[in-house]
C-alpha cells in the first residue's frame, strides 16, 4: 500500500481485514521508498519476480505522483502483470483515463467526507473477497 495518509491506511487496511484477506500488508508512505521495495537496489525489478504483489497506489504523495509509479511498474517486465488499485482523491477524468490507459485494475476515488471514504474502502474489501487475491 502506498499511502502518505497515515488515517487512510489505516481505514484501508482495516476494510481489507474485514473482508478475510490476511495476505501481509506492507504500507509505505512516500514513492522512493515503495520504488525501493518494488525495483530493488538495482532498480530492474528482479527482486519482485515471484512475489505475489497487489499495489494499493494513492496519487498525491509527498516526493512523485502515483501516476510515475504506476506507468514504471507497468513498463517494467518483472512487474507488468502486478494488479494496481488506484485509490486517490483526483476524479479528474483525464487522470482517471490516464491510469487505466496506463495500466491500473481498478481505480476507487476517495470521497473527502469520512463516511463516505469509509465506504468506499468497505466497498472496496468485498472487492478483494469475490476476487482472487494473490497468496502470500
Amino acid at each position: 500500500m502506498i499511502e502518505d495518509d497515515e488515517g487512510h491506511a489505516h481505514l484501508i487496511e482495516k476494510n481489507i481485514r474485514r473482508a478475510g484477506v490476511n495476505n501481509e500488508i506492507l504500507a509505505f508512505t512516500n514513492g522512493t521508498s515503495a520504488m525501493d521495495f518494488l525495483f530493488g537496489a538495482d532498480g530492474s525489478g528482479t527482486v519482485s519476480e515471484g512475489r505475489a504483489l497487489l499495489i494499493l497506489l494513492d496519487l498525491n504523495l509527498p516526493d512523485m505522483t502515483g501516476v510515475e509509479i504506476l506507468q514504471k511498474v507497468k513498463e517494467n517486465p518483472h512487474l507488468k502483470g502486478t494488479p494496481v488499485v488506484v485509490l486517490t482523491t483526483t476524479d479528474d477524468k483525464l487522470e482517471i483515463k490516464r491510469c487505466y490507459d496506463l495500466g491500473c485494475n481498478v481505480y476507487i476515488t476517495k470521497p473527502v467526507n469520512y463516511e463516505n471514504f469509509a465506504n468506499a474502502i468497505r466497498q472496496l474489501g468485498l472487492f478483494f473477497s469475490v476476487i482472487q487475491v494473490p497468496e502470500a
